[in-house]
């Protein structure tokens, strides 16, 4: 079971069930690109325990608990308790780059339209490298599709 069926409570024989099943394919890619994401080989500048902090900051921007409690999970098991706190929307690094990154994760998630080259700029100022800024982006668009794809699903199957 994928963590999109787990985090949704799929019911087994429900309507949403089924339609689930003709979508595996989807849902394992899903989970793929959540490993992907999270967990790479190389994590570059954006080490497992950052990368999970910050998708649980961004779950919790989009009021879903449950996920972020998974994310919760990932920070404690990359073993980074200095970057715990960030997890919680409101708070901040002292490092500047870390800062940087974590203001740029946030307007990703809340105001995505608002980011502009001059917001990419300011964190290549800060010392992220363009290959952390990609790997930034695809962490927010990836977080924010799992939030949206759960909240379709646990509505559909609420309808049930």
């Amino acid at each position: 079971m994928t963590l999109i069926e787990t985090l949704v409570s799929v019911k087994p024989g429900s309507a949403l069930a089924e339609a689930m099943d003709k979508r595996a394919e989807i849902l394992r890619l899903s989970e793929a690109a959540h490993d992907a994401v999270l967990l790479p080989r190389d994590p570059g500048g954006l080490s497992h325990g950052l990368r999970a902090a910050l998708a649980a900051r961004m779950a919790r921007h989009n009021q879903n608990e449950v996920l972020a409690r998974h994310y919760d999970a990932l920070v404690e098991q990359a073993g980074e308790p200095a970057i715990a706190s960030l997890s919680a929307p409101g708070t901040t690094a002292d490092d500047v780059r870390v800062a940087e990154i974590v203001r740029h994760a946030d307007r990703l998630t809340v105001a995505p339209r608002e980011a502009t080259r001059a917001h990419i700029e300011t964190l290549r100022r800060a010392g992220v490298s363009d290959a952390d800024i990609v790997r930034l982006s695809e962490l927010a668009a990836f977080v924010n599709y799992q939030v949206r794809v759960i909240a379709g699903l646990t509505l559909i199957g609420a309808r049930q």
